[in-house]
This record gives structure tokens, C-alpha cells and sequence, in this order.
């Protein structure tokens, strides 16, 4: 039996822009998803992740499509009969880059029941592949911070080649929280919305992109000198711009006012948008704790982990 785990994600800075050449930054959490793989009769998958209401359903065609372009980009055969088990303490909801999660702790137990030997660059090409089947254009940043654990800065080659990756040190692992609005987001209608009407609009959109890049690059500064604070104002300022280019919600908007007001430093969706999950910076367990427990009290799904965690 072959296994292999991915780190789920949250996204700092820079989601959806990072789809056009934007650069983002991306840190791994705290939570992984497991997966074990063994040769079979037929190709069997027991998904026992905690899920947000209706995301195996929705998700599952798109699965079965992941793996077959993750066989086809291992040079084996697509319709290989394997027996798949997923599982781990990444809980299934949209925005935590669960499904990139899966994609590498798959494609990292395949290459362990075959004697594979994959390099983590093979697997981060591979999950890559997989992650087609749910965003249809995807950034590349998800399957990059499940693969490679840290924080990371993340430009996107939009000529195809190779992706601009680098190391971001952050001085200790800093806690942070996670908040589901239960809703199931589709990832790829977000994506393809956001191109079409910065399409049709770019004297609107345009300038904002621009926005997000300045905010990426100070982001990065901030993180890199230690300033908390600063992050989080600059996690506000991202939220806005992703509300004018019409990716949040109203259940992303409450639950980001309602950390702001339990003091997060910042707080902002993580993402595609449009449902899914928000994130919050929360330094210290005491201001972790508040804001988790409004969440709780208010009847929302929640993680309380940490971003900046161990690589491999």
C-alpha cells in the first residue's frame, strides 16, 4: 500500500490575479489530507474527509477526472484500477485548496504503491495536472504550497513555462483562523467570470490588478520584516479589491467583519470566493480563541491552525 499526504493552504495575497501573471503569496496550514493507494480490480474511491454539505457530490466527477490526468501525466495508464482512500485532518471545504491537497497525497501514494520514486517536482507537476479538473485554468499555487509546505511567493509564467517560486521566512509560525460559510464554491465558473469581465472591462479592472500587485509586493515586505500588523491591514485592503471584482459574498463578508471586530489583525476570503472560506490573522492563542469562538457561537464551521509550518 502506497501513501502520501498534501498541505492544505490559505492564500494571503493575491487570489484569482495570480490566474493572469499577478504574483501571490500562498502559505501551507497546519492540516493535511492523507492518502492511501493500492492496486485493484476496479477503481474504488472512499472519500471519509469531513466535507462542507454537498462538496463530495459536487466534486466527485471532477475527482475521478483529476486522477486520470494525474495517471496520464505519470505516463500510466488512465483508466488504471486502483483502490483510493482519502482521508486526514484537511476538512473538504472550498478555498483551503483541498482538492490540490488530494491531488498530491494521491499522486504521492501512487508513485509509492508503483516504486515511482517521484521527486517533489514531478509530484508538484503531477498534482498540477489534477487540479485542471477542478479550476480548468488553474494558477499552479495550490498544488505549489500543498506539495512544498511554508510561505511562499508564487508568479505564474503566463507563457506556459516555468512558475516564479520562492521561500518567504517568517520569523515563527503565526496561528490563524479559518472560517466556512458551508457553502460550496465551483472554482472554475469563479475563475472564468473574473477573466470575462476584466475582458469586457478593463478600464475597471485593470487598475485594480495593479492594486493587487502593490499589495502583494508590500505584503511581502511586511511578512519578512515581522509586521503583523501590517499584513493584516494589507489583508483588509486585498478583501476590498476582491469585492469589486465581485468574488466575495455576503456569508464571506459577515464572517470577515465579525473577526475584524474580535481584533484579527486582518481577515479577507481565501480562494475562489463566492462561498468557500475567509481567513483571519490571529497572533497568539488568546486572539485565536476569541475569534474562533465567536465563529462557534455564531454557528460556523472553523480551523484554528497556523500558517508557516514545516516543509518537506
Amino acid at each position: 500500500m502506497g501513501k502520501g499526504s498534501g498541505y492544505g493552504k490559505v492564500i494571503l495575497f493575491g487570489e484569482h490575479f495570480v490566474v493572469h501573471g499577478v504574483p501571490g503569496i500562498v502559505s501551507a496550514i497546519d492540516s493535511s489530507t492523507d492518502a492511501e493507494v493500492k492496486k485493484a480490480s476496479k477503481l474504488t474511491i472512499r472519500d471519509e474527509r469531513k466535507t462542507a454539505k454537498g462538496y463530495s457530490e459536487e466534486k466527485r466527477l471532477q475527482q475521478i477526472e483529476s486522477i486520470e490526468r494525474m495517471l496520464k501525466a505519470m505516463d500510466l495508464d488512465p483508466k488504471m484500477p486502483l483502490d483510493i482512500w482519502i482521508g486526514g485532518s484537511l476538512p473538504g471545504f472550498s478555498g483551503l485548496g483541498a482538492s490540490a491537497a488530494s491531488s498530491v497525497a494521491i499522486a504521492r501514494a501512487i508513485s509509492e504503491e508503483l516504486n515511482l520514486n517521484l521527486s517533489n517536482e514531478k509530484i508538484n507537476s503531477v498534482a498540477y495536472e489534477g487540479e485542471k479538473a477542478y479550476a480548468g485554468n488553474p494558477s499552479g499555487i495550490d498544488n505549489t504550497a500543498a506539495t512544498y509546505g511554508g510561505v511562499m511567493w508564487f508568479k505564474k509564467n503566463p507563457a506556459g513555462g516555468q512558475d516564479l517560486v520562492e521561500k518567504i521566512h517568517l520569523k515563527r509560525p503565526v496561528e490563524i483562523v479559518i472560517g466556512s460559510t458551508g457553502k460550496v464554491a465551483n472554482t472554475k465558473a469563479m475563475v472564468e467570470g473574473v477573466a470575462e469581465r476584466k475582458k469586457a472591462n478593463p478600464a475597471k479592472y485593470d487598475p485594480l490588478f495593479k492594486q493587487a500587485e502593490s499589495l502583494a509586493v508590500a505584503g511581502r515586505k511586511a511578512i519578512e520584516a515581522g509586521d503583523l500588523k501590517k499584513v493584516g491591514d494589507l489583508m483588509n485592503e486585498n478583501h476590498r479589491i476582491l469585492q469589486e471584482i465581485g468574488v466575495s459574498s455576503k456569508e464571506l463578508d459577515l464572517l470577515v467583519d465579525m473577526a475584524r471586530k474580535q481584533g484579527a489583525f486582518g481577515a479577507k476570503l481565501t480562494g475562489g470566493g463566492g462561498g468557500g472560506c475567509m481567513v483571519a490573522l490571529t497572533p497568539g492563542k488568546d486572539l485565536q480563541g476569541k475569534v474562533a469562538s465567536a465563529f462557534k457561537t455564531a454557528g460556523y464551521e472553523f480551523i484554528a491552525t497556523k500558517i508557516g509550518v514545516v516543509t518537506y
